[in-house]
């Protein structure tokens, strides 16, 4: 701030916060969250409704004396926020509004090998699919990308990316779509999506064990963020405790695939090794270094991060839940105290869709508030 808003144009930022995070809510509930005069409440609103962010319908029927208080609401028009799931399996595409309510959501299955425009326009058909319905500009994009995609092809590709900021995808599709789009990694709005459902989450950890392994945390309710992709890409770096197999090797599909049909096991698929009946010494040698290498997850992030909760998620979760027990009781041999260790339920792809739609309403969130301030700023300085 440069210190040019008013103190009526805070008002009004606060008044449209409230809105933001509470609507549908009356005049008396936004009195209540704002501390602000009934008066000055009353200015404000009518200032929101007059630019279009907000919007009043419905009768509060528990008023009993003096005129109804009516409901205040984010119209549709006041633009939408798109969330992306961008896996190696799985692209889900979901569309909610300012409010962060849900207006749809698509799941297909990913593109392969597609250059940047076939990916790019292919990611634009699917927002355009999900949100044909949605009125009002599109205000962010927040696709979640595996810990190691490609910057320029399609989620099959695994591959660094040095710098998501300048990703060719994401500047592709902002000049494309005319949206801010933010790249993130799928562990980090995993833990948005927890962090969302859960206000009582502060210090976490959180293990994304899909394709390839992702890491996120958070310290204070606050997502931990990195100045490059590699934030988080603990995989590839701490070893599992299994030989000389890194992490990665036994908490990916793609690595624990591998590891089983070194010990016998000719699967078809990663889901076959808990959903078909297995060779019993193999998959035992199996679940031993999954269970391993869990233990060596947790312990980790234990004594370096202090995190009270860690969470699994992903396509390995039904096979963290059969350890789990066991897990657990290595690490109270090991550790003074033992975090929470548990897995988060999620539906695949759809919620960490809904968790890249949290951090674009976030954004988008913000950057309304910073153009309620501006106009003062503007004639200010002129």
């Amino acid at each position: 701030m440069n210190g040019n808003a008013t103190t009526g144009d805070y008002n009004k930022a606060s008044v449209l916060d409230a809105v933001l995070s509470e609507a549908p809510l009356t005049r008396s509930r936004l009195i209540e969250l704002t501390r602000l005069s009934q008066a000055t409440v009353s200015r404000k609103v009518d200032e929101l409704l007059f630019d279009g962010f907000v919007i009043e319908q419905g009768v509060d029927a528990v008023v009993r004396r003096g005129r109804p208080s009516t409901y205040l609401d984010v119209p549709g028009t006041a633009g939408h926020i798109v969330g992306i799931s961008l896996g190696a399996r799985t692209t889900c595409v979901l569309v909610t509004d300012l409010r962060g309510r849900e207006l749809g959501h698509t799941t297909v299955p990913s593109l392969e090998g597609g250059d940047l425009e076939t990916t790019g326009e292919w990611l634009v058909e699917l927002i355009a699919e999900t949100g044909d319905s949605t009125e009002g500009p599109l205000r962010q994009i927040v696709a979640a990308l595996p810990g190691r995609i490609n910057g320029t092809r399609g989620p099959g590709k695994a591959e660094p990316l040095k710098n998501f900021k300048d990703s060719p995808l994401r500047n592709w599709l902002e000049d494309r779509l005319h949206a801010p789009v933010t790249l993130e990694s799928d562990a980090s709005v995993s833990l948005r999506g927890i962090l969302r459902d859960d206000a009582s989450v502060g210090n976490a950890a959180l293990f994304m064990l899909s394709t390839v392994l992702t890491f996120a945390s958070c310290t204070d309710h606050e997502i931990a963020q990195g100045r490059t992709p590699t934030f988080g890409d603990l995989g590839g770096v701490l070893f599992s405790g299994v030989g000389n197999e890194p992490l990665d090797g036994l908490l990916s599909t793609k690595g624990l695939l591998q590891f089983s049909k070194r010990q016998g096991l000719e699967l078809e698929g990663i889901e076959a090794l808990w959903s078909q009946p297995q060779e019993k010494v193999s998959r035992a040698k199996v679940m031993e270094a999954f269970t391993t290498a869990i233990v060596t997850a947790v312990g980790a992030v234990a004594v370096t991060l202090d995190p009270e909760s860690v969470y699994f998620v992903g396509r390995l979760s039904p096979l963290v839940d059969e350890v789990l027990p066991e897990a657990r009781r290595r690490l109270a041999k090991n550790l003074p105290v033992v975090p929470e260790t548990k897995v988060a339920p999620q539906v695949v792809g759809l919620s960490v869709a809904r968790g890249a739609a949290y951090a674009g309403l976030a954004l988008a969130q913000s950057r309304l508030r910073e153009s309620v301030l501006e106009p003062s700023r503007e004639s200010l300085s002129q």
